[in-house]
């Protein structure tokens, strides 16, 4: 809609009753739902194989060439180092951006998104963590380390929980 119009609009949703969220609400919501954010869970130096989208890779037909498939199929070939996974949080704190995960006799990965589940009434985050990782780690937070549970990275689907 032109812009000159926009305030108006705005003004009307929130006469018929619709509340206005912001940013945080967004991206609570995402985070609940496992969805990544484009510059934050992925990006162009990490491939979909490692954020759970290799779903929105047409890979048929065979002979259909695109921008990365050589590379993508290398990586798929020589197995895909890292994946995207949940994590909850077991004690009180906030999971953040950029904390380090330790998985025991395996290796480290780092935090992409995090942040408190209002609806879990938990920290989550999403993770890109070794392939080899179980159902436990550990997370960094402020010089201490705190036990986490390993996820699907859906947390909440249509209002249900489903850690």
């Amino acid at each position: 809609m032109p812009a000159d119009q926009a305030p108006g609009f705005f003004n009307d949703l929130v006469g018929a009753g619709i509340s206005p969220i912001g940013l945080g609400a967004r991206d609570t919501l995402r985070l609940e739902a496992g969805m990544n954010l484009y510059g934050q869970d992925i990006h162009q130096d990490v491939s979909p194989l490692a954020s759970n989208m290799a779903w929105s890779i047409a890979w048929e037909p065979a002979e259909r060439d695109f921008i990365g498939r050589a590379a993508l199929e290398a990586e798929k070939t020589a197995g895909v180092q890292f994946k995207l996974v949940g994590l909850v949080l077991e004690e009180r704190g906030v999971l953040r951006a950029h904390q380090v995960v330790r998985i025991a006799n395996i290796g480290e990965g780092e935090i992409t998104s995090g942040s408190f589940s209002p609806t879990l009434s938990k920290s989550i985050a999403l993770a890109r963590v070794p392939t080899a990782t179980a159902d436990r780690a550990e997370v960094e937070i402020r010089g201490k380390w705190y036990p986490v549970r390993v996820v699907k990275p859906t947390f909440v689907r249509h209002g249900k929980t489903l850690i």
